[in-house]
């Protein structure tokens, strides 16, 4: 077994960074069959993400899925494709940028926000390593995932220990497992539906959609759908809703399985023949949009809403880089934060710096092997 690669390196007189990176499960790099197929099999080769043996998944996956699914979903993906690019990659640099600028504002410039992205580009490997090159010794995980799964953020945090194995230097790590019910999540959530309502008006119903997870998920002790359902009842409750009206659902399922229900379609379809003229759906666990809200959720399940007898059909956009977001995550990290000398407004930066340059030149004085020198504290 090879030694790992010191990826984490001590230079005199650097300055001690605070890292933050923010995760998200990543895109096809283009609307192309090729990209489509090539991000797939690094998603469903999760086994985290598909419970399965993995002899009969393998047979599965490349001799049905990846000959044939890639096709099949290019249209959907060029429906969403802008100019910049994938839409959850476009929203996701925007809330790398716009953490960063608002945690620097509050502790100063040596705090770094990077992204990276469970499959696809930018790697994970490759934002560890940036935050690396800029020094990083204290790191805050937080996976862009509000409700705690083991197909997400246990993947996330299997795919960041791998990684880690590789180097011999590690930096001290917090990782932020579900914020689903945190209060400035809860209101930004609620602040976002409020602000559709002034311009869209508020509907008959509120239908709170979540991605669907097969039901043995659940069985098997994952929480998922207890906080999706939580987020749910906490928000409703701040809009001052009454029961019936809003509603928890689950989407994109899958398979011959059962997965969570009630499921997003059959809901819709149901509300439409019962007269239920005006939905809007809102899919608190997604933190930007991406294929599966903008296509699925605003286009697909709309048509199955309006031919089933439905009136108006309505999708409130993700949180993405709205400032109550931002603000949102600041908070959550700040708190993560706490305790880490980095964190304090007073840390005394320049002050340590001084005082490693002066122990290392009084060293140097004394010491000729440049071994030692260059692996001085």
């Amino acid at each position: 077994m090879n030694s790992p690669d010191n990826k984490l390196t001590y230079v005199h007189g650097s300055t001690h960074s605070l890292g933050v990176l923010i995760t998200n499960l990543g895109t096809t790099a283009a609307p192309t069959v090729p990209a489509i197929r090539a991000f797939l099999k690094e998603f469903l080769s999760d086994t985290r993400v598909i419970e399965l043996n993995p002899l009969l998944w393998s047979i599965i996956l490349h001799g049905v899925i990846l000959p044939f699914r890639p096709k099949k979903i290019l249209h959907a993906y060029q429906s969403i494709w802008t100019a910049q690019g994938s839409p959850l990659m476009a929203i996701s640099c925007a809330q790398q940028v716009a953490l960063e600028s608002r945690l620097q504002a509050q502790l100063g410039k040596h705090v770094k926000v990077v992204l990276g992205m469970r499959y696809g580009k930018p790697s994970l490997a490759d934002a560890l390593q940036m935050l690396a090159d800029a020094g990083v010794r204290r790191l805050l995980v937080l996976p862009l995932y509000p409700q705690y799964s083991s197909t997400t953020t246990a993947s996330t945090f299997d795919a960041i220990a791998q990684i880690f194995r590789q180097w011999r230097w590690l930096p001290d790590v917090r990782f932020v497992m579900q914020y689903h019910d945190h209060p400035a999540y809860i209101n930004a959530l609620a602040q976002s539906i409020s602000s559709h309502w002034q311009q869209h008006r508020q509907p008959d119903k509120l239908l709170f959609s979540f991605h669907g997870l097969p039901k043995e998920n659940l069985l098997k002790g994952d929480p998922y759908y207890c906080q999706s359902v939580k987020t749910a009842r906490l928000v409703a409750q701040q809009l001052q809703l009454a029961d019936g009206q809003w509603a928890v659902s689950f989407q994109s399922r899958v398979g011959p399985k059962e997965w969570l229900q009630p499921y997003t379609e059959q809901l819709l379809k149901k509300w439409g023949s019962e007269g239920i003229g005006h939905v809007q759906l809102v899919c608190p666990g997604f933190a930007a949009d991406c294929l599966e809200t903008l296509e699925e959720i605003a286009m697909q399940n709309r048509d199955f809403f309006l031919q089933a007898g439905g009136k108006e059909y309505g999708y409130i956009p993700a949180l993405n880089a709205e400032s109550g977001h931002i603000e949102a995550l600041s908070k959550i990290v700040l708190e993560q934060l706490q305790g880490w000398p980095e964190a304090s407004n007073d840390w005394p930066v320049q002050q340590m710096l001084d005082e490693e340059k002066q122990h290392h030149d009084r060293w140097l004085a004394q010491v000729d092997d440049n071994v030692y020198t260059k692996s001085l504290p």
